[in-house]
């Protein structure tokens, strides 16, 4: 703020909330005055509307009323000098001061000593007088000259006091003041709706940054597996192709073999065919009677060979060596593919502890949770309502709303046992219905080697061998429950296409002790990675 000259004291100047020279003074009843801006901001936490000097209360509420200071005050106050964006008066002559007040009936904005008419003269006293402001015709009715004071809710405009007696008769209309209110509640509850919409898009926004960041976890994942996987690939497919030219190398040197053991057959009996035609030409030639006719029966005969005529030579033929090697090539890259589906899937791994106050009193669980058997005592344990009181069941701590979760349960040395994911609400106090309509989703296996997926109906399971751990993939959002041999790296079942609408419990059932033939626990192991 300007400084004052130095021909009154500065306290008659200097307003006592901020200290500097008065910018718009008010006056109030208390004979107290300030700076508008400032009374205005201390009411503003004043609902009383109270002197900030003095705590006296304003009769007007939360107005003051616009008195002139002294006219040598006044002077003083308008000499300050017109800063940026500051109004000037629009009387001075000279040097252009500081407007004090705008008058919205003169249309006209005043310093201070120009001013002073307007708390001394009773018509000018009565003119509406607010801060000072640059555009005052925009403040004036254009049509009647008058201050627009009164807004008119029919039409949404604003209008002076004539326009309610022609153009805007019998409309609703209230004061600014009233109207400012109202529209100042609308747009803080406007500013709120707002702010609350746009902390929702940031939610959106970290949401859809999550989900791009989960997204490249998941592609980089899919990237390593699929890089094992052709790696793989690749090292199988040189394998059965260095076996088929191996096995075609083997086939052809026996062929060759055995075709130079009938060469080597026959070029012998070439030879004794041949001695025998020489034998037969020299005892032709011979003149001795005796001789001739001894030798003949020995000599007149072929000697012993294989009789090559009903002999087929057939050439070597590799007719089904390749298809045979594609064939092993086939089921080896379905086991590959098999085994880079459950790398993927046990990058979900999660990890799970059993709840003992879900565990039927019959079973035992281990002191880490991670092993549970029936022991064929039962123990007194509180009938809790989360307990199962029929089914030898268990529960894990764990529970999942969304997203895949993969783990794996090993089960060797055991004949009876049922492993999957039910609902929350299953029934835990009678008899526990394993069918997905009821919420569960399971394979079990009874009598040692007869595995069945508990649907409706049961689907009995082709197992190539007994599985020593099953590992349990959920997919929540896709509906889908599937189990594998985890060491086998076998597909056992798949649940496809389910509704999942509660949170789903891991679940364990190492069945009946069975008189000690299956005693052997379920035990919630750590995922090894394949390789």
């Amino acid at each position: 703020m300007a400084s004052p000259s130095s021909l009154l004291p500065e306290e008659n100047l200097s307003c006592s909330t901020c200290l500097g020279v008065f910018t718009g003074p008010v006056n109030l009843p208390c004979g107290h005055n300030f700076c508008g801006a400032c009374v205005a901001t201390r009411w503003d936490g004043d609902v009383q509307s109270r002197c900030p000097a003095c705590a006296e209360r304003s009769p007007a509420g939360r107005e003051s009323r616009d008195d002139a200071l002294t006219p040598e005050a006044a002077q003083r106050v308008g000499d300050a000098a017109v800063g940026p964006g500051e109004v000037f008066c629009h009387v001075c002559t000279g040097p252009k001061r500081k407007a004090l007040k705008s008058c919205l009936e003169c249309a006209t904005s005043f310093c201070g000593a120009h001013l002073e008419p307007h708390h001394r003269a009773p018509g000018l006293r009565r003119h509406k007088l607010i801060r000072p402001e640059h555009d005052l015709e925009d403040r004036v009715c254009e049509r009647h000259g008058r201050p627009l004071e009164l807004f008119c809710k029919t039409d949404r405009t604003c209008v002076c006091e004539l326009c309610t007696e022609s153009d805007h008769r019998d409309h609703a209309v209230a004061p600014l003041e009233e109207e400012y209110g109202a529209r100042k509640a609308e747009l803080g509850e406007t500013a709120s709706e707002l702010e609350g919409m746009i902390l929702e898009r940031r939610r959106r926004i970290e949401e859809i940054k999550l989900l791009v960041e989960l997204g490249r976890e998941n592609a980089d994942r899919e990237e390593a597996s699929g890089a094992w996987f052709f790696t793989a690939l690749k090292l199988s497919v040189d394998r059965y192709r260095a076996e088929h030219r191996e096995r075609i190398r083997e086939e052809r040197e026996s062929a060759e073999k055995r075709a130079e053991g009938l060469v080597g057959e026959l070029e012998r009996e070439i030879e004794k065919l041949a001695d025998r035609s020489s034998e037969l030409k020299r005892l032709s030639l011979a003149e001795d009677h005796l001789h001739l006719l001894r030798s003949f029966q020995s000599l007149n005969a072929p000697p012993p060979t294989r009789d090559w005529t009903t002999f087929e030579l057939s050439r070597p033929s590799y007719a089904g060596t390749l298809r045979r090697a594609l064939a092993l090539l086939e089921e080896a890259l379905k086991t590959k593919l098999l085994e880079a589906e459950l790398r993927i899937l046990q990058q979900h791994e999660v990890d799970l502890t059993l709840d003992p106050d879900t565990a039927n009193p019959y079973l035992t669980l281990s002191e880490d949770g991670k092993q549970v058997y029936d022991g064929d005592v039962r123990k007194k344990v509180p009938d809790n309502p989360e307990r199962f009181s029929k089914g030898a069941c268990v529960f894990t701590k764990q529970s999942f709303s969304r997203g895949r979760f993969y783990f794996e349960v090993g089960v060797q040395g055991k004949s009876c046992w049922t492993l999957g994911v039910v609902r929350e609400s299953i029934n835990r106090k009678g008899d526990v219905i394993l069918k997905p309509e009821y919420g569960c989703w399971t394979i079990w296996l009874r009598n040692g080697n007869e595995y069945q997926a508990l649907s409706s109906p049961f689907v009995p399971l082709s197992l190539r061998a007994k599985p020593q751990k099953v590992g349990v993939f959920v997919d929540y959002d896709e509906g889908l429950v599937s189990f594998y041999d985890a060491e086998s790296r076998v597909h056992i079942h798949s649940f496809t296409g389910c509704a999942f609408e509660e949170p789903l419990y891991p679940f364990l059932s190492p069945s009946l002790n069975d008189g000690g033939k299956n005693s052997a626990p379920l035990i919630i192991s750590p995922v090894s990675q394949t390789h």
